[in-house]
Parts: C-alpha cells; structure tokens; sequence
C-alpha cells in the first residue's frame, strides 16, 4: 500500500509540474486574448501550483533536504526579515519578492526528482509539437500591425505587444506576453532538436525537420540577437558532443554540409526575405551602437555581475527590501509615494539592491556553484555517451547563474530548464 500510495503521489505531482509548464507557455495568451481583465493576477497564475508543489512533496517525504534549500531558506528568511527591519516593509511586494526563491526554486529540485527519462522525451517531443504553431503565430505577429487582434497586448492593449526592432517590423512576443518568453522557448526548443538530430529514431522524422525549420525561421522573425547567440551556444555544446568520437566525424561534415544547404535555401524563400532585412539591418545597427557578441554576451552578460559588485548610492548593507527591484514591485511602491525605489534591469544588480551585499551575495553563491556542479556532472555523463543533460545545461547556464528571475516568465524557464538537466542527468 505504502508504494503505490507514494507512486500515485508522483503521479500527482507530475500533474502539477505539466501544469506549470504548460501555464509557463501560454500564461501571455491567457492575458492578452482570452481573460484580459485578469491579466494582472495571471501574472501570478503558476505561483498556486508552485506552492502545491512545495507543500504536497514536503508531505509526501518528496523533497529531500540539499544545501542549496537550506541556503536558499535562510538567506530567503532572513531577507524577509531585512525587508520590515530597513526595507520598504510592503507586505505586497515583500511576498512577491521572497517568492522566487522560497516557493519557486525549490520546484528545480521536485522536477529533477520526479521526471525521468521518458517524461524529458516526452516534454521534448510536444515542444516539437508546439514549435510549429508558435512559429505560425510569430509570422502572423510579424507581418500584421500593432493593433491587430494577434499582436494585441497584455490586458487587451490595442497599441500591441511587440518591442520595436527594425525597418519599422516589431519582435513579435508569440503566446508570451513579451519577446522575452519566445526567445527562450526556442532556447529550450533547439536543446530537444538537437538531440533528437543526434539520438535518430526517438522521434518522427517529418516532426523533427518541420520544427527545426521553425527553429531556423524564428531568428530572424524574431529579430533577436539574443536567440542568435543562444542557439549557436546549443549548437556548439552539440558539436562537441560528435567530435569527441573519431567515427562521427562524417555525421559532423555531413551535418554542417546539411545545415548550410537548409539555410541556403530559406534564404531564397520570399516569405523569410523581409525579416532577414530587418534582423540583418538590426544586428548591424546593434552591433554598432552596443557591440557584436560583446554586447549581447559580455556586457549584458558579465557586465551586469560586475556592476553588481562594484558599490553604488542605491546599494546598502541590507538593501531596499524584497521585490523592490523588480518592475511590478517598483510600479507598487511608486504608487505608494516611495519615489526613490526603482526597476533594477540586470540580474545581480536586482539580487544586491533588493537584499543588500551580504544576503544578496548569498542568493548569488547558491546560483553559481549549483550552475558549475550542473555543468560538471553533465560533462561526466557526456563521457558516459550521455548527451541530454550536457544539451541542457547549455541552455540552463544562460538563465541559472544570471538570468533576470524578477521577471516571472524568465523565472519559469529557469526552474524548468533547471529542473529538467537535473532529472537528465539520473543514471
């Protein structure tokens, strides 16, 4: 009795965790076209299953004590604290703030326990599934106006979702309610279509080709330098993963060969000739004024946990409270007449000024040593010719260690991307 009662405990928070994945995809579409008025509180709408999550595997004896818990509950308890003592003490923003790391990064640990395999292949194959109207839905975004129904904006905004890109076209946001979320679904995307490339037969082959062309397409749609980089990042960890062996190196010739003919073609395809001017006239119109990779990569990157270090007049020893760095807890506190607190935009920045140097340290610590031991252990399993986990974490270290979680759909691929190279990497 006492197995099957903890087997359909898993069950049930497999549930939970399909829920918050498919609410992570398609939380923007619920607030721009299907219940506008609730836009606001479905900002919120997989905290619920978050908590559920927590509580319910806590009960169920299914989430194991680590370090990174108990450092993140002290560090996340103790800024709490901080926030009433010498923050801005809005009850509000304070649990808005705290719940990222108290209700939303233990759910890393609850996915990478549960999942195994076939639920990674299965979570892979409908990402598969769903590329292909998301990339029907970023062509319609991209070639209609602002005011149309399919560009419209969260809570019904007529002036449109999209952020200004070139030539007068928009990056369309897909069924996200910014460019943001499309980004790094086709991050996470290119990781399963990779490896479904490498590991042949899992999938079906027509499936495969079909996504990996809305993958191709979706950069310059979305002209993003930023899925550029990250797919050729993904695509890097790939290579390495055919050239360790001697034998594969005809699958890589044949494999660049077969890449740059695809392009090639899509280059002759009208459809892609105006979003491959406006990502082109982008790119190098950013490139110009912000740099190349070192734009995109090192200073958006780095140069934000630098600037994190570096003392500034908004940094304090115990920081300005929980929450306040972010947009939706800045907007709050700006109504209430607390003019000095303002949006932090880069990661560690938003960590320091929110909890001060020492606490704010502390969040950063648990990020990056849980990143290197991710990428450590991937690699050891890679050697093992176990290619999932090190496909995934090369999307995980783009959005674990500084990626902006004050932000909730950037804070939601994190935890699944996260979650899912720790359940990749079960023997």
């Amino acid at each position: 009795m006492l197995n099957k009662s903890k087997i359909n405990s898993q069950q049930i928070i497999k549930i939970g965790i399909w829920i918050y994945f498919f609410l992570l995809l398609f939380e923007g579409g619920l607030r721009k076209w299907i219940l506008p008025t609730l836009a606001g509180p479905l900002a919120l709408v997989r905290d619920p299953i978050a908590i559920f999550l927590v509580l319910f595997s806590l009960r169920q004896g299914l989430l194991s004590k680590n370090n990174y818990l108990i450092a993140a509950t002290f560090f996340g308890v103790t800024a709490l604290a901080t926030t009433f003592l010498t923050g801005h003490g809005n009850l509000g923003v304070s649990i808005y703030g705290a719940r990222i790391m108290l209700i939303h990064f233990p759910v890393i640990f609850i996915i990478g326990k549960i999942f195994n395999k076939d639920d990674l292949l299965k979570m892979g194959k409908i990402m598969l599934w769903i590329a292909i109207p998301m990339s029907i839905i970023m062509v319609l975004q991209f070639y209609s106006p602002q005011s149309a129904w399919v560009n419209r904006g969260v809570g019904g905004d007529l002036e449109g979702a999209g952020f200004s890109g070139a030539l007068g076209y928009y990056r369309p946001p897909g069924t996200f309610s910014f460019i943001t979320g499309l980004t790094q679904f086709y991050g996470l995307l290119a990781c399963f279509v990779f490896y479904f490339w490498l590991r042949p037969g899992i999938v079906n082959k027509y499936l495969l080709i079909t996504a990996t062309l809305g993958l191709l397409a979706a950069i310059p749609f979305s002209i993003s330098r930023t899925l550029l980089y990250q797919t050729i990042i993904i695509f890097i960890f790939s290579i390495f993963v055919v050239s360790r062996k001697i034998k594969n190196l005809p699958k890589l010739v044949f494999g660049g060969i077969g890449i740059v003919a695809v392009l090639i073609f899509l280059s002759t395809l009208s459809i892609l000739e105006t979003p491959m001017e406006a990502f082109t006239s982008r790119f190098v119109g950013a490139t110009k004024y912000e740099g190349g990779v070192s734009g995109t990569l090192i200073d958006r990157y780095l140069g934000g946990m630098f600037e994190a270090i570096r003392p500034g007049e908004n940094q304090s020893i115990f920081g300005n409270g929980l929450g306040s760095g972010t947009n939706a807890g800045a907007k709050i506190l700006l109504n209430t007449g607390m003019h000095k607190i303002h949006w932090v935009e880069e990661e560690w920045q938003r960590i320091t000024y929110e909890s001060g140097i020492i606490l704010g340290f502390g969040f950063i610590f648990i990020r990056i040593i849980l990143g290197i031991q991710l990428i450590a252990l991937a690699f050891q399993r890679l050697i093992k010719d176990s290619t999932l986990p090190w496909l995934l974490v090369s999307f995980c270290l783009i959005l674990l260690p500084n990626g902006q979680w004050g932000q909730p759909t950037s804070l939601g691929f994190a935890i699944i991307a996260t979650g899912l190279t720790i359940a990749s990497l079960k023997k």
